[in-house]
């Protein structure tokens, strides 16, 4: 009697217990599967592409999400303009991503143009309120946010970073006005910096690589100039070519992203891009979690990184100042 007892509590234990296993099994389970779709302006095979993707991946796998495990992730190389940008979202808003992550102005503003419903966080964007990209940088609303580059008064600091290094009496900022709407935020502080060391300024519009050459061309002819570029989208795309052709004619030159520099340019001054896409990884993961991106305040940029080419600078004729030496954060050899 006691025997048969023992035997049926002891079996209804054991269907409870089984009974139990898929939920406690269900409760151990990892955050389900996402997929995620960037967007970033360089080509696939430049090295800053690299550089930003491995950062937001080191940093997605540190929060748990690691590729082919419980996250996949798209790409769409060298978006250089918003209409390419919207047919790339497009594709990939085809493979049912959770996010979209958006490397610069022309990516942003096709990937919002190609949804409202589904998370977007940008990295490398000037002027967000500006460019209509969100409602206000505490306040995001809508289906974005991310992180900017750029304050307008940074135009000062350009302005005084290329008379130091180069005996310039003139400025000319050159940029696209197709691919950024946020010109006129960095031109005024460019105009008072330009007064205070006594430079004339100037600007030049390029609308597409066609028209690059000519203008550089134009400028390196007369003696003087000196060269800002301001950050835009179709600049970061064409920025070997413009390098190039600034070097063959001896146009001293300030590029607003350090891959510039890395690639030849004279001087670069701008924020860290590669860590704002280590920093992309925690607002991926938040939304991920469940809190609307609208609701993420846009964050400005923590770092800022000097690069001066010493070959170019040498190639040029120019001696840096001692200044710049101890002031920059890398030299180029």
């Amino acid at each position: 009697m006691h025997f048969r007892q023992w035997k049926r509590r002891e079996f209804i234990k054991i269907l409870g217990g089984v009974a139990a296993w898929p939920g406690a099994a269900l409760a151990q389970q990892p955050e389900r599967s996402r997929r995620i779709g960037v967007l970033i302006v360089l080509a696939e095979n430049d090295p800053q592409s690299h550089a930003r993707v491995s950062a937001m991946q080191q940093g997605l796998e540190k929060l748990g999400w690691t590729v082919g495990v419980n996250l996949a992730i798209d790409y769409r190389w060298g978006i250089s303009d918003v209409e390419q940008a919207r047919a790339a979202a497009s594709e990939l808003l085809s493979l049912a991503p959770d996010l979209i992550v958006a490397n610069a102005v022309s990516a942003a503003r096709g990937a919002k143009l190609a949804t409202r419903t589904v998370p977007i966080v940008f990295a490398g964007v000037s002027e967000p309120v500006t460019q209509g990209f969100v409602a206000s940088l505490a306040r995001p609303g809508g289906n974005i946010t991310g992180f900017t580059n750029f304050e307008p008064g940074i135009g000062g600091k350009w302005v005084e970073l290329l008379n130091e290094i180069a005996p310039v009496t003139r400025i000319v900022m050159i940029f696209n006005p197709a691919s950024t709407s946020a010109a006129a935020q960095f031109i005024r502080s460019i105009e008072v910096a330009a007064a205070k060391f006594r430079l004339e300024m100037a600007e030049a519009r390029v609308h597409d690589a066609a028209e690059i050459e000519p203008v550089l061309t134009k400028l390196g002819s007369e003696p003087g100039f000196g060269l800002l570029f301001l950050p835009d989208s179709f600049i970061g795309f064409h920025h070997k070519l413009i390098i190039e052709l600034a070097n063959r004619f001896r146009l001293p030159a300030i590029y607003p992203f350090r891959y510039f520099a890395d690639a030849g340019g004279l001087i670069s001054y701008g924020p860290d891009v590669t860590d704002q896409f280590r920093r992309v990884a925690g607002y991926v993961d938040r939304i991920f979690r469940g809190e609307a991106p609208g609701d993420l305040p846009v964050q400005q940029p923590t770092k800022f990184e000097m690069v001066v080419n010493l070959k170019t600078a040498k190639a040029l004729g120019l001696t840096v100042p001692e200044k710049l030496l101890v002031g920059a954060d890398q030299l180029i050899e």
